[in-house]
């Protein structure tokens, strides 16, 4: 059975509501995944979910601040949430479908502003993060899995807009990048996005700084779609629809597709 995944850090849900119901209008994905929800699971708006089909969300929130969600037109059960680097903060939630798919939805930390843990707590809490995930997926191999979210990584040189320019830039130096590899490695997952697109520029987000995003575009791929070897050749139809990235008050993440036959 194929489904369509979507996977969105929305700035937002309750503040952003109208664009997500356009999402799920016009694109229709039979699972969204969003991040930086920044809302109490309680107070996510789901009516006008459900309306239109998404009746099943697993999530977990806080208010304010990070929060995941998975809505989903297909049945699903939750499977888990992780609090890697003990920061007690919502940034991963993981629901089953009914043909044994399980689905992680991570919110990796942003990491601030200098890339040095020494001088920056919030980086250090970032490497930390990955690292943990790391030794979970060591520990446990994944298996019939899907991974996605706003890893906050751009880890190529063509997922950035300028690549000796951000090597010292949060997000696309040596070490995160060398770390989520690692992170990557250890679970057997494959980057559908890339699997699917594998040459060229390819953004996710451009920072709401640039008021003319679009003909700058200096653009990162900090929004992924990984998926274990085992189901990675049933992923297809990769795409950004950066078009969202220009609707009415936007988020500055845009949304990431992939189709799996499954």
């Amino acid at each position: 059975m194929p489904f369509t995944l979507a996977t969105w850090n929305i700035n937002s849900v309750r503040l952003r509501e109208p664009i997500v119901l356009k999402l799920l209008e016009e694109e229709a994905p039979d699972v969204l995944c969003l991040q930086e929800c920044k809302s109490p699971v309680e107070k996510i708006p789901t009516e006008g979910f459900a309306a239109l089909g998404y009746t099943h969300m697993v999530a977990r929130g806080q208010k304010g601040y990070n929060g995941v969600a998975i809505l989903s037109k297909l049945p699903m059960v939750e499977a888990g949430a992780e609090d890697y680097a003990s920061l007690n903060h919502a940034r991963h939630i993981a629901a089953r479908l009914e043909n044994g798919v399980t689905i992680h939805n991570f919110y990796v930390p942003a990491g601030g502003d200098i890339p040095d843990r020494d001088k920056n707590e919030k980086f250090g809490q970032k490497l930390d993060y990955l690292r943990e995930m790391k030794e979970d997926f060591h520990a446990e191999k994944p298996e019939k899995s899907i991974l996605v979210g706003d890893l906050n990584i751009a880890p190529r040189e063509d997922d950035v807009w300028n690549h000796k320019q951000l090597l010292k830039v949060v997000s696309h130096t040596p070490i995160e990048v060398e770390q989520l590899g690692a992170t990557q490695d250890a679970g057997g997952w494959v980057d559908i996005t890339r699997q699917d697109i594998p040459d060229g520029p390819l953004f996710s987000w451009w920072s709401y700084r640039s008021p003319q995003w679009d003909t700058a575009d200096k653009g990162r791929r900090l929004d992924h779609v990984w998926a274990t070897g085992d189901i990675s050749n049933a992923g297809h139809s990769s795409r950004v629809l950066r078009a969202a990235r220009g609707w009415e008050k936007p988020s500055d993440h845009a949304p990431v597709f992939a189709t799996f036959d499954l």
